[in-house]
């Protein structure tokens, strides 16, 4: 059986570069393909080869990738793909497009829906440019939309990284989806159960993020917090917090590891697709508050792993602040939850349980699912 990997570009190292990089160590003999790849950029992939195309042969394109987009939907249709039997497309815009054999069986794991052309005002009114050009790129992501959702019916099957991203699947794309929670790398946090007397904002401070209402929920309560990041809001927020709040920016990887393993609780105020702080609060067995929608509906459990608020405003978070003081959490349980579920094993184990029930059993033989696993 051939395997091909397709991912949307090689040119950095994010979430969605995070699981291909899985995808491809779980089918180490599958071809690479992808628009554009800088391997001092993004995930190492050693000495597999990796297949681009013509884009890649434009000088600066992989570093100034974004420029190209109306480029990438036609420079994926020529691939040349029709030689293989499964096709694994990663992809938050345009690797779905591309075009395989009849009878080949096409598996899109979408990080996202094309989020500049469906959302376009939220993901790129901090980019200047956009702003100054916009009469002009308007017209063009018009077109860019209807191709999308031309596109968007290619793959047989969409998998993604949490049930948000599924809804808005079905509801951009018209295309029902499965969800696999997607692991992080738990070797980078250490587990505490002596925590000590601070809460904890892991973020960049931006205004989505919501950290206006933990700067005064805290205000009221008086309690130590600790502020981790950085970004345009940070002037803003610092403006108002009292001399309880501290921000203390960027910090070294070490110390972050101390202060998600030694606080007595993560906050989180944004409305995340997936939402990774949680869950690396999770492996440090640190309870965790947020706001309950998108990702941490998947990923928390009440009572267990944290507390929900349900509107994003400091009165709600105050009132979970003041549940989440009264609970007996059980640290360890906290870690072994995290442990249990998003580990790179787990993802691995839950990858193939879903191939076992999406393929046929021939197939399935063939890619030895019916064998202990070969991650």
């Amino acid at each position: 059986m051939k395997i091909a990997l397709v991912h949307d570009y090689l040119t950095q190292r994010g979430g969605a570069e995070r699981v291909f990089e899985l995808l491809c160590k779980r089918f180490p003999h599958a071809d690479i393909f992808t628009s554009l790849y800088d391997p001092e950029r993004t995930i190492d992939l050693r000495d597999r080869v990796v297949n681009t195309t013509a884009l890649q042969s434009i000088p600066g394109a992989s570093r100034h990738f974004r420029l190209f987009a109306p480029l990438y939907f036609p420079a994926f249709r020529l691939l040349e793909l029709e030689e293989y039997d499964l096709v694994f497309s990663s992809t938050t815009s345009f690797a779905k497009a591309v075009r395989t054999r009849d009878d080949a069986m096409h598996i899109c794991f979408c990080h996202n829906i094309t989020r500049f052309l469906w959302d376009t005002q939220t993901y790129l009114r901090g980019y200047k440019e956009y702003q100054m050009l916009s009469p002009l790129l308007e017209p063009i992501f018009h077109q860019m939309r209807k191709l999308d959702l031309h596109y968007a019916s290619e793959p047989n099957i969409y998998v993604a990284n949490s049930s948000t991203v599924a809804e808005r699947i079905q509801r951009i794309y018209d295309r029902p989806a499965s969800f696999i929670n997607y692991p992080i790398d738990g070797s980078q946090f250490e587990f505490s159960a002596q925590k000590e007397d601070f809460y904890l904002v892991s973020c960049r401070l931006l205004s989505y993020k919501r950290v206006d209402i933990i700067v005064e929920a805290f205000n009221w309560l008086g309690w130590p917090l600790v502020i981790m990041g950085d970004g345009p809001e940070r002037e803003r927020l610092e403006s108002i917090a009292l001399e309880n709040i501290t921000f203390i920016g960027h910090v070294s990887d070490e110390e972050r590891t101390r202060l998600f393993a030694k606080a007595r609780m993560v906050i989180v105020a944004a409305l995340e697709d997936y939402g990774l702080v949680p869950i690396e609060a999770n492996f440090s067995g640190t309870p965790v508050v947020s706001f309950g929608a998108g990702g941490v509906l998947d990923t928390q459990v009440p009572g267990v792993t944290g507390v929900f608020f349900n509107r994003q405003s400091p009165e709600a978070l105050h009132a979970a602040l003041i549940e989440a003081s009264q609970c007996d959490w059980d640290y360890h349980q906290i870690r072994k939850h995290a442990l249990s579920n998003f580990t790179e094993s787990a993802f691995f184990q839950k990858l193939d349980q879903f191939l076992i029930q999406t393929l046929d059993s021939s197939t399935a033989d063939q890619l030895g699912l019916n064998t202990p696993s070969l991650a």
